[in-house]
């Protein structure tokens, strides 16, 4: 029987699970593979397993219990293992990493800060502050433009966009950096100019919240910065 498996414990952990559901349709039962010194949670892996809410709530729901209950290695989604004897071989042949790795995110959770910046915003930003970008833009504006032009006009602001929002985020990286035990940077994408995963000292978690409060403060018109968090080190793990 194939088995989805949520995270890796310490033996020692409370392992509260009887009013939880595992992933899937039927809700299958959580149990535990025992290892000598540590513990992987564990669930029947169903057949109609998706990417959709349900399974992602009960995931993330297990994450959420065994994270407030004491450290873990919390898993991705759709992580599914042969048998009990092969989560049974990975716990005992990865003991030591594991055992270093749950010490490491002891008493730390993980935030993800996500940067977003309005286009017509920024657009204007550049227009503004950019005399050829200016000069070429009331060209094409009124007709006047050269194919040559137009295509000028695209690539200077394709480079000034990219310029500036990765000096944004090395910005908001550097800023936050001194209060966090490491970080994990994503790639940008269309829709965030950073997207950044932090883990922090529980006992920082307020500091942490406050100092991204006050850094929104600091940026410039048309930046937002979202905060998730506390949240299980997935990033991390």
């Amino acid at each position: 029987m194939s088995l989805y498996v949520y995270a890796i414990t310490k033996a020692s952990h409370p392992l509260r699970l009887d009013d939880l559901d595992g992933v899937g349709e039927s809700h299958s039962e959580l149990h535990v593979v025992r290892g000598d010194s540590l513990c992987a949670v564990v669930s029947e892996a169903p057949e109609d397993l998706s990417v959709a809410r349900r399974d992602l709530e009960a995931h993330h729901a297990v994450q959420e219990r065994l994270w407030s209950d004491g450290v873990s290695l919390p898993l991705g989604f759709g992580f599914v293992a042969q048998d009990e004897d092969a989560v049974r071989a990975v716990l005992e042949q990865g003991a030591e990493q594991y055992a270093q790795r749950l010490a490491e995110l002891a008493d730390r959770v993980e935030f993800n800060v996500k940067g977003v910046q309005d286009e017509d915003t920024l657009l204007r930003q550049i227009v503004e502050e950019s005399d050829r970008i200016r000069e070429l833009n009331e060209a094409t504006r009124e007709g006047r433009g050269s194919p040559e032009q137009r295509l000028e006009l695209g690539q200077l602001v394709a480079a000034e966009v990219q310029s500036r929002q990765d000096a944004l985020a090395a910005q908001i990286v550097a800023a936050l950096r001194p209060l966090v035990y490491a970080e994990s940077l994503s790639p940008p994408s269309e829709q965030y100019f950073v997207n950044a995963s932090f883990l922090v000292d529980r006992g920082k978690s307020e500091e942490f919240t406050d100092s991204c409060g006050e850094l929104t403060e600091q940026l410039p018109e048309g930046v937002e910065l979202r905060l998730q968090g506390p949240l299980p080190p997935y990033s991390f793990a």
